[in-house]
């Protein structure tokens, strides 16, 4: 299937008012990044400084990171600044004591690998960080509703982009940050680790294999993803000093504080704002943003999504975690293939064929050490109906899949190199997409019939409601131009 380009803005339904001044604005402004003006938004990403010369003192990719958590602690800062052409510079996070700590800990891990003297800068506002013409890139780690708007301003300003997933909150901010990415012609890269050939090559490996028919015509896909457990009802408390806590809320209606809402003050364990409704989906888009993007490669179907879609699900009727529990969803895509996603089915997905069958997962490693998980299950990180399936070689006139390294490495080999990395801005939109249309068909009873080139609902005008939310001004994706 041939790579998605934006041709024109897609407006998502009538009832996006906003989104429709987006796409005023945004011809506005390519009217005014035309002649000269171009070449300030455009030469950065031509030729970036650190690509001039491995001798002169710019060679490093100079990286800000957005949001200092544990899966910017864990994963995203180790896993890029381990790469000797990686540099970071400085920190951003709504918490100034995270963001102290951000420092703090990039400094240590350049000093503990041979880059002693690096001086951190500290913002609280991301958007500070971003005037910094000496930044190459960012990386964003930031809660889910706080994903789709840093991306999109960063790209403006001429930098790289990380992205943890999802990409979005809803699929209309979804659409915007794509279509911004792809104007700008910043390299991004959507952080889907299962794409990469490291830590866990089955991916790859499975997606080749029913690619180029190894199991037969592929009939159907079962993805396995568990539910969130609700929660207590949780007292009002005072906003601690050190957190902007009304930039912390971003875009969503204004609620009270309580810890259990935001993130811990005294560690980085899994924060509450997971299982809160008003910043992200639950598990659907959390494990959910990997598996289904596992499927859509193996599918040929990176650049689109299902065309009906029912669902089920359980949700808390009390206590401040409100996202999805127990859930089933049945959708259907333009190719024939059906896909079932469920938490009764093992973490993973299983690709039906009709000659046969192939399991992958990531065994029994965990997103992060706190995601929810069903003690004793053992998973096979790659099966299949008939062992040969998985010996079988892919030979040289048969479809290869990008063979890229680790995420975050791919990224830098694509900021260097300026070619699309393995999970560029709109098969990480589409991805979450497809998420997003199950988390929705929860919510509206009946099969739902889904057009993914116009990204609407067909005759449903509950379902389209439901693909946007208000923002509060003066965050948001609609407030960004």
């Amino acid at each position: 299937m041939e790579p998605w380009s934006p041709k024109k803005p897609k407006i998502i339904g009538n009832s996006f008012n906003q989104l429709k001044t987006f796409s005023m604005q945004r011809r506005s402004f390519l009217k005014k990044t035309t002649g000269a003006a171009v070449s300030t938004l455009i030469l950065p990403t031509i030729i970036p400084s650190h690509v001039l010369g491995k001798t002169a003192p710019s060679n490093k990719i100079r990286i800000g990171q957005i949001g200092f958590g544990r899966i910017a602690m864990s994963h995203d800062l180790p896993e890029t600044l381990k790469n000797e052409i990686a540099m970071g510079v400085a920190v951003a996070d709504v918490d100034i004591n995270r963001a102290k700590q951000g420092k703090a800990w990039i400094e240590k891990f350049h000093a503990d690998h041979g880059k002693s003297g690096v001086d951190v800068a500290v913002y609280q506002d991301y958007r500070e960080m971003l005037q910094d013409k000496s930044i190459d890139a960012v990386i964003i780690s930031t809660p889910d509703h706080w994903h789709a708007q840093p991306a999109m301003e960063a790209a403006l300003a001429g930098k790289d982009i990380y992205l943890q997933k999802p990409a979005s909150l809803t699929i209309a901010e979804g659409r915007q940050m794509s279509d911004i990415v792809h104007q700008t012609g910043q390299i991004f890269q959507q952080g889907s680790q299962q794409r990469g050939t490291s830590p866990w090559p089955q991916f790859h490996r499975a997606c080749e294999l029913v690619r180029n028919g190894r199991i037969g015509t592929l009939k159907n896909v079962q993805i396995g993803l568990p539910g969130d457990p609700g929660g207590n009802e949780e007292s009002p408390m005072h906003v601690p000093d050190n957190l902007n806590y009304e930039m912390w809320l971003g875009s969503t209606p204004y609620k009270y504080y309580t810890e259990k809402r935001v993130h811990p003050q005294n560690d980085f364990s899994r924060p509450g704002w997971l299982r809160c409704e008003q910043f992200g989906a639950g598990m659907i888009t959390g494990w959910g943003a990997h598996h289904l993007d596992t499927a859509h490669w193996a599918m040929g179907t990176e650049y689109t999504g299902p065309i009906e879609i029912e669902a089920e699900a359980s949700f808390p009727q009390s206590g401040l975690w409100n996202v999805h529990g127990d859930f089933k969803v049945h959708a259907k895509y333009a190719n024939g293939v059906s896909m079932e996603i469920s938490g009764t089915f093992p973490n993973g997905v299983r690709f039906e064929g009709s000659e046969g069958w192939i399991f992958v997962s990531r065994g029994n490693v965990a997103v992060t050490s706190s995601d929810p998980t069903k003690p004793g299950t053992e998973l096979k990180a790659l099966d299949a109906s008939d062992p040969k399936i998985l010996k079988s070689e892919i030979g040289p006139h048969e479809v290869h899949l990008y063979k890229a390294p680790e995420q975050h490495e791919d990224w830098l080999n694509a900021i260097q190199s300026r070619k699309t990395p393995v999970a560029p801005a709109e098969v990480g939109h589409r991805s979450c997409s497809a998420c997003l249309v199950s988390h929705i068909a929860m919510k509206v009873p009946g099969k739902l019939h889904w057009n993914p080139d116009r990204e609407k609902f067909i005759d449903n005008d509950s379902a389209n409601e439901m693909l946007s939310r208000p923002q509060r001004f003066p965050f948001g994706t609609d407030y960004v131009l």
